[in-house]
């Protein structure tokens, strides 16, 4: 991550976690973020560790590629914060790396701890940070959306 702020052991649960010098960016970068990737990018949701649409403690279950270089992640939700998946769908993706200790399937990737995504050359970068692993795409853009999901364990919220 280039502004994202990770400490602490991968594994651990406990860490520092800080999206603030990310976001203090933002503004300056979205101009530059293809549509889809900059509609997701400055979500207030997306970095509100409090709210349902926070993308931390998602976690990867489902990759999917399709022709012409596209590529689709669903997200599973937690019941204990979310009551939708994510899924992401990426188009005209150069690159796709998962870098996870032992395995190279990104559902093994864990809970997604944060992400972060920048412009790149060709679109944008979308970098996600996982217990216990990485994933990176490379893509023209990419379009999320939430999709209601059954959870009957959820805590209820005020």
């Amino acid at each position: 991550m280039k502004y994202v702020e990770l400490s602490g052991d991968e594994g651990e649960e406990a860490g520092f976690i800080d999206p603030r010098p990310y976001l203090e960016r933002l503004p300056a970068i979205a101009a530059e973020l293809p549509p889809g990737a900059r509609a997701f990018a400055t979500d207030p949701g997306h970095y509100d560790f409090g709210g349902r649409r926070c993308v931390k403690d998602l976690r990867p279950s489902r990759v999917r590629r399709g022709g012409g270089g596209d590529v689709e992640i669903r997200f599973r939700h937690n019941c204990f914060k979310h009551d939708e998946d994510l899924l992401v769908r990426y188009t005209g993706v150069s690159r796709f790396q998962s870098d996870v200790l032992g395995s190279c399937d990104p559902a093994s990737l864990g809970e997604v701890i944060l992400d972060e995504i920048l412009p790149g050359p060709a679109g944008c970068t979308h970098e996600l940070a996982c217990r216990p692993g990485t994933l990176v795409v490379a893509c023209r853009d990419l379009v999320a959306e939430w999709i209601p999901a059954d959870c009957p364990d959820a805590v209820p919220r005020a």
